[in-house]
């Protein structure tokens, strides 16, 4: 077995990891609500109200029914695991953040109601994995784009009021939000190969910082902190050049 298909299995292994534990949560949630009758559907985003405040953490994890959970789940599913597998040193970031903000844009925009479901964070993952690609201006990346282009485009047309009942100030928020992270880190994460014979170009993105210090004798860890030394040393070299 050689290195590209072992670091090709940590990959995937992360990227299933996050993506499970995420359905984990708001399968349980619904399961657990819908056996005791809880009513915790009434938790939801509640724009602009101080007891909806609560809502923008607790309203991805809230469904109407099993239709609107199993919908988010496949479409959350593929693409959150593209966007851990392919931003690996980014997506921890982008996640939390997307979760957030996203929550905060439809408090402050959304319209009255009680807005529930996971559908923004998955309208946030399609917006930063399309945008990103694009901008910059990466093959594979650009790829992942044109993917998520082919199987969600029609997600553009419910971020407009055309359906009652349907939380489109939601999805809006998501798609900003992910475009907003995608201009943010555009020069983070995910590098072109620096050779045409290269296999996978994936492989260039740098190590999460928090997994390489929990893991600080792993082999790839200490492959990168020796290249980032070398890349610090011939910075400052330059630095010195450019004084004198």
């Amino acid at each position: 077995m050689n290195a590209n298909s072992i670091k090709d299995k940590q990959r995937l292994h992360f990227a299933l990891l996050f993506t499970f534990s995420f359905l984990l949560c708001i399968w349980g949630v619904h399961l657990i609500d819908s056996v005791f009758e809880l009513g915790l559907k009434v938790h939801g985003n509640r724009p602009r109200e101080i007891r909806g405040l609560k809502g923008i953490l607790t309203y991805p994890f809230l469904h109407s029914g099993l239709e609107h959970l199993w919908n988010n789940t496949v479409s959350f599913f593929t693409l959150n695991g593209l966007l851990f597998y392919f931003y690996r040193s980014l997506a921890v970031r982008v996640w939390l953040i997307l979760f957030f903000v996203s929550g905060v844009l439809l408090w402050l925009i959304g319209g009255t109601g009680n807005h529930i479901g996971a559908s923004g964070i998955v309208y946030g993952l399609a917006s930063f994995l399309f945008f990103s690609g694009v901008i910059r201006k990466n093959l594979l990346l650009l790829r992942i784009s044109l993917v998520v282009v082919f199987l969600y485009g029609g997600m553009v047309w419910w971020m407009l009021p055309i359906k009652e009942g349907i939380s489109w100030e939601g999805h809006l928020s998501g798609a900003i939000t992910g475009l907003i992270l995608a201009l943010v880190y555009k020069n983070s994460g995910p590098k072109n190969p620096l050779y045409k014979f290269e296999i996978s170009e994936a492989a260039h993105e740098d190590l999460p910082e928090w997994w390489m210090r929990g893991n600080p004798d792993h082999p790839d860890t200490l492959a990168q902190r020796a290249r980032e030394a070398q890349e610090k040393q011939i910075l400052e070299s330059k630095k010195e050049a450019q004084k004198s």
